[in-house]
């Protein structure tokens, strides 16, 4: 078998892609890994291709992670033995299902001026205050916690509880290990009880429209609730948070990508696409997969019982699919890209993810148009200590 190689998957120089990932794309599309955390070596498939294999094979079973010390970046794993990223289908088509009914794109639409109102509101309080300002805490932060704080009618008071706790769970660094299994155990009991209080008063928030299971389909219990309303909450307060001040970073260090934002010409959301493509917003990978038989892929023959890993961000950067990939290029062939994931693990909610994004950027730079770094970029100090890719502060004035 191949040499396994040691991956830290640390690095965090600005938004520069991993350059021990691109080495081991350069090696190939499958190749072999010795992650942080985990009692195993894993293979690691980069290409777009093999990616999309692995997502959408069912010989490729998240489920068989359960209960193992699956190779990964985090000390603690940061999914519940029953939450909706460790299910196979058929089981997790139900959970997906109750999910998504509530971010189709005419929710997603309805939810949209509400998204507009919180923005605004956030950037009243940051010109009341006068520059300088950090982004982070002042919009890229406090906007989808509240958004998706808002939609499962967690009280104001615990709002900042939530963001807290969910920042704990995706923390890196080995000494942080009990307050995220803590944090995690926080949010289960949190929610279990947030389930008991709408199962008995109802409501119309996210939760209870998840439990009003449509004709025909089987309720989902309150631990299913609980858990799904613990998955959303991680993943609101993920994505969409990182990339807040990822791509306004980018545009204020990119005057030629900023010009396409304020020059009117209703470019941005395929410029929001490609740099959802391009930014690097977390660091390694996530979850694995076990292969249940044994597996040709690209090339290697992966046996039954080992773990494979993904690479979302090797895949976004295959030049298979991406011609000049390290290149933002607005104006390229359009192609779906995999910050979301793929297959039966896609975000549910990347289009609520895509409408936060939007909305703050067209926000920002309408209501700032003087917007600018109160700091040179390289003085940014950029996160070391969880899974993702983000300016820890993005101080700002105008």
């Amino acid at each position: 078998m191949a040499h396994a190689a040691a991956c830290p998957f640390d690095h965090s120089e600005r938004l520069a892609f991993d350059p021990s990932l691109a080495q081991l794309m350069a090696d190939g599309p499958v190749t072999r890994v010795r992650l942080p955390y985990g009692e195993a070596e894993a293979w690691l498939v980069t290409s777009f291709e093999g990616v999309r294999q692995v997502t959408t094979d069912p010989r490729f079973s998240r489920a068989a992670v359960v209960g193992r010390d699956y190779p990964r970046m985090t000390p603690e794993p940061i999914v519940s033995p029953e939450s909706l990223n460790v299910m196979d289908p058929p089981r997790s088509t139900r959970l997906r299902h109750a999910a998504a009914r509530a971010f189709t794109q005419s929710s997603v639409k309805g939810m949209t001026p509400a998204i507009e109102r919180v923005a605004h509101r956030l950037v009243d309080e940051m010109v009341e205050s006068g520059p300088p300002a950090d982004l982070a805490r002042c919009l890229s932060e406090p906007l989808p916690n509240h958004t998706i704080c808002a939609l499962l009618d967690v009280p104001a008071a615990d709002r900042p509880l939530m963001l807290r706790l969910t920042q704990q769970m995706l923390t890196t660094a080995p000494e942080a290990r009990q307050a995220a299994v803590a944090a995690k155990q926080q949010l289960r009991a949190y929610f279990t009880a947030l389930v008991a209080e709408r199962r008995k008063d109802g409501g119309s928030d996210l939760i209870s429209t998840m439990a009003a299971s449509e004709q025909g389909e089987e309720p989902l219990s309150d631990d299913e609730l609980a858990v799904l309303a613990l998955t959303l909450i991680l993943s609101g307060n993920d994505t969409a948070t990182c990339q807040i001040s990822n791509i306004a970073y980018t545009l204020l260090t990119r005057p030629d990508l900023r010009s396409l934002v304020e020059d009117g010409s209703g470019r941005l959301p395929r410029l929001l696409d490609e740099l959802l493509r391009h930014i690097p917003f977390r660091k390694g990978v996530g979850i694995p997969r076990v292969a249940l038989e044994d597996v040709k892929l690209e090339g290697a023959l992966i046996r039954a019982g080992d773990f494979v890993h993904v690479s979302y961000l090797a895949a976004n950067r295959d030049p298979e699919v991406f011609e000049a990939p390290d290149v933002i290029d607005v104006d390229r062939a359009p192609h779906p890209h995999m910050t979301f994931g793929w297959g039966g693990h896609h975000c549910v909610a990347s289009t609520l993810a895509v409408a936060e994004l939007r909305v703050a950027v067209e926000v920002l730079f309408t209501r700032l148009p003087g917007l600018r770094l109160a700091v040179p970029a390289e003085e940014l100090t950029w996160d070391t200590r969880t899974i993702r890719r983000f300016p820890v502060e993005l101080p700002v004035t105008w």
